[in-house]
């Protein structure tokens, strides 16, 4: 402990909110003497009842990210909440909400990006893919925006372009310049300096390069170029913990995405704790010290090593000569450094998206009425049902509140486990019962016995491909199945052996 050991601590409290993964926990702060309260925001006209929460439990400090859904709702709370510290500060998450919040944050902030094209007339936007030069890059610009880059397309023609905007209406027209690349660079900072970064790589035959997407990533030769761009970007954003998606071409560098809200492994977010200790403390705990390119050598440590080694804690060294030139760079330009304080002027103009949120003529009624009352105008994704045999990291990354790292390990956890329920993910790390709920309305974890294929059927161990290709045999002569029991038809299936196939598929 530092000098200041008997200073009084501000009460610090963690946000969370139903059905969103949380990104802090109160391990993430160990060390921290007083005990940290948990406020819960609860969806749907729950502004009032949180604000007296959080007064009752005089907290100074409220630790969180903020959904894209829910950022407009949480101005008000903040207003109405003058003393409370909001970590990151509402104005930071500003580019958390949309991907025009991340165009006006960088034009504002005179940021490197690729040229961008606004459309909220349709008709000027169709206008447009007539004479623009291809391939573009499309995005859906509102909503959540941690789905793994499957709201993002990259387009080749003017006609692949007209059909996608007719096939999804986006609204607004996102449109990007597209800067040729295989690999775009994922740079996270703690206190302004890059704590984690390395390359994401388009997977063989494809355009993006989000491991959801069949991208990989590698920690090896980040240029130095992307991390001072990513550094400018932060404390522009004067944020706390930041994160950059960076592109490189013709040794140049372009922000593609940039938020407070994106998936970080277990131990980074430590790393962020021992960094908001010893901000809210004023000294009483030590400054980190996170060694630039920590990152190559973290790269090569199993990820389940790391995972028991997630309180890995800095201080300043006496560097090999591999690095020490940005170690002990004399002007401090790598160092660990306090955020400033946010204020309102931070925020570029937006008042326009506002407006046109509230005025959408497509948005179902019931979001237009919550727009006009000032609540949060929630896009959620399509619904759609998927089977938990098959799915895929794309259709994963659809799912409320997913992040590309809890994909990946669900996935592997997937195709690893004879899956019984959807409680079986509760093993998995920043997944709880609520998370699991939601995700049940999409996610089934029991294959439809109706509409499964022979692949599909084949690869539930109670059924094999053999007695999978009698099933649907079975259901193709004499139509789709009203109730299990019909299974006993099948020849030499008894009802032992239904008992089992019982555990894995329904009738829906």
């Amino acid at each position: 402990m530092a000098k200041n050991k008997n200073r009084k601590l501000p009460r610090v409290g963690l946000l969370y909110l139903d059905y969103v993964l949380r990104f802090f926990d109160k391990s993430n702060f160990k060390g921290w003497p007083d005990k940290i309260e948990t406020v819960v925001y609860h969806w749907g006209n729950d502004k009032e009842r949180f604000i007296e929460e959080v007064k009752r439990k005089k907290i100074d400090i409220l630790v969180g990210n903020i959904p894209a859904t829910a950022y407009e709702t949480f101005r008000e709370i903040a207003r109405a909440l003058p003393h409370v510290r909001f970590v990151p500060s509402l104005e930071t998450q500003f580019s958390n909400k949309s991907k025009e919040n991340v165009t006006l944050f960088c034009e504002k902030h005179n940021l490197s990006h690729p040229k961008t094209k606004i459309f909220y007339n349709p008709k000027e936007g169709f206008e447009y893919l007539e004479t623009c030069e291809y391939p573009i890059i499309v995005k859906r610009s509102y909503g959540p925006s941690n789905y793994g880059g499957y709201y993002v397309h990259k387009v080749k023609s003017k006609e692949e372009a007209i059909a996608l905007f007719k096939k999804k209406k986006y609204n607004p027209m996102y449109i990007q310049e597209c800067i040729p690349l295989k690999a775009d660079i994922r740079v996270m900072l703690i206190g302004h300096k890059p704590a984690c970064a390395f390359w994401r790589v388009a997977g063989d035959d494809m355009d993006l390069t989000n491991t959801s997407q069949g991208g990989y990533m590698t920690y090896d030769g980040v240029p130095m170029g992307a991390l001072e761009l990513a550094v400018e970007a932060s404390k522009a954003a004067k944020a706390e913990y930041w994160a950059c998606d960076i592109a490189e071409y013709d040794g140049k560098y372009y922000i593609l995405e940039c938020a407070t809200a994106f998936a970080a492994f277990p131990y980074f977010r430590d790393w962020i704790g021992q960094y908001l200790m010893w901000d809210f403390s004023e000294g009483r705990f030590p400054k980190p010290h996170f060694p630039l390119y920590n990152w190559e050598e973290l790269g090569k440590i199993d990820p389940s090593l790391l995972r028991t080694m997630r309180y890995i804690q800095f201080s300043k060294y006496v560097p090999s000569a591999d690095g020490a030139y940005y170690v002990n760079d004399k002007d401090g330009k790598w160092d660990v450094e306090l955020a400033e304080e946010s204020i309102p002027e931070d925020i570029p103009d937006n008042s326009h998206l506002l407006e046109r949120i509230a005025d959408e003529e497509e948005l179902p009624e019931a979001v237009k009425e919550e727009a006009k009352k000032g609540g949060a105008v929630r896009d959620e994704p399509e619904e759609s049902e998927l089977s938990l045999e098959d799915v895929t990291l794309t259709e994963l990354m659809t799912l409320h509140g997913m992040e590309e790292e809890i994909a990946v390990e669900v996935i592997r956890y997937i195709r690893n486990h004879d899956m019984k329920s959807l409680d079986d993910l509760l093993a998995l790390e920043g997944i709880d019962k609520q998370t699991l709920k939601v995700w049940g309305e999409a996610l089934h974890a029991k294959t439809d016995i109706n509409r499964a294929s022979v692949k599909q059927l084949g690869k539930i161990k109670a059924i094999g491909k053999k007695l999978a290709e009698k099933i649907v045999e079975f259901r193709d002569e004499n139509g789709p199945f009203k109730k299990l029991e019909e299974l006993l038809h099948i020849k030499g299936l008894g009802k032992k052996k239904l008992e089992k196939i019982k555990e894995h598929v329904a009738v829906k």
